[in-house]
């Protein structure tokens, strides 16, 4: 009985040596030597200070910066340690009401916008972090952002242009706008 004791005591410590520090290290420095942006969180500065992830979303709700997707997470949008969707399928109540809210809000914000809104910006991501929207969820914000900032639409249109990435490796995926590298751009060319 002693000698099954002393193998199963052996073999949890080896495989906890194993698995719980030897292989993420050795992950975590491949990692860091071949990915070193993303594999320490795709991690954004701007004047010398982290100002975000380029993986996660950020709630901008001022009229002057282009406004993300809707996250579901909670207590607090974008929450990280919460990243869920909704759970609330397309005959439930809540998900109608919740993306009826949204769009009031974006046509409050933009009265005069009587373009459709685009789906990504009435509803939430399945993980509710989505940092990314669609050129027409841009296009859709352009005048907002425009008239906030006291410029010319097309001056908003040529950074959202500029900061629109194609599909990955020009098959998957869709094109789609990354909203904190857009929003500094606009800050750094429209004060």
């Amino acid at each position: 009985m002693k000698t099954l004791l002393r193998q199963a005591i052996v073999l949890f410590l080896g495989l906890t040596v194993l698995t719980g520090i030897a292989y993420p290290l050795l992950v975590t420095g491949i990692a860091q030597a071949a990915f070193p942006h993303a594999a320490s969180g795709s991690l954004v500065e701007a004047n010398g200070k982290v100002v975000g992830s380029s993986l996660i979303g950020q709630a901008f709700t001022e009229p002057r910066y282009f406004w993300g997707r809707p996250s579901a997470t909670t207590p607090a949008a974008y929450n990280a340690a919460a990243s869920t969707g909704s759970n609330q399928g397309p005959t439930n109540p809540a998900l109608t009401d919740a993306a009826k809210q949204r769009i009031a809000a974006l046509r409050q914000a933009d009265p005069g916008n009587s373009a459709p809104v685009p789906v990504d910006l009435a509803t939430a991501s399945a993980s509710g972090l989505d940092p990314e929207i669609s050129p027409a969820a841009a296009e859709y914000q352009v005048g907002r952002v425009a008239k906030a900032r006291g410029v010319a639409p097309d001056k908003v249109r040529e950074l959202v242009a500029a900061n629109t990435k194609g599909r990955q490796f020009g098959v998957l995926g869709e094109p789609r706008v990354n909203v904190l590298e857009l929003n500094l751009a606009l800050d750094q060319a429209v004060r």
